[in-house]
């Protein structure tokens, strides 16, 4: 796999078994990370998804993770993704491609 390849990530990171505060705050700093990588990203209620290389999306979530470490010793991660190579665009392009078919089965 070439590692200029792009991609989506889409990933939930969070503290397990902490101690210390609440866990939209250990989330809050994830998503801080993501927000400051300048990425293309979208937070929704379960997961934030990135669009970028290989390289670029693992390193937001190598640093999204431990942004988490700080809230308390262990981290919960889960993390989809897809690989499509040289397009961009795809974190807005598949939405509209959703909502165009959506449409055309309202006709």
């Amino acid at each position: 796999m070439r590692h200029t390849e792009h991609m989506l990530v889409a990933f939930s990171v969070s503290t397990a078994g902490s101690d210390e505060g609440y866990v939209h705050e250990a989330v809050a700093a994830a998503v801080r990370v993501v927000r400051d990588s300048g990425l293309p990203n979208h937070t929704d209620a379960m997961f934030t998804t990135i669009e970028g290389t290989w390289d670029q999306c693992m390193a937001v979530v190598k640093e999204a993770v431990e942004a988490i470490r700080e809230y308390g010793p262990r981290v919960s991660l889960v993390l989809k993704a897809d690989i499509f190579g040289d397009r961009t665009g795809e974190l807005a392009g598949k939405l509209e491609r959703l909502e165009t078919a959506l449409e055309q089965l309202e006709v």
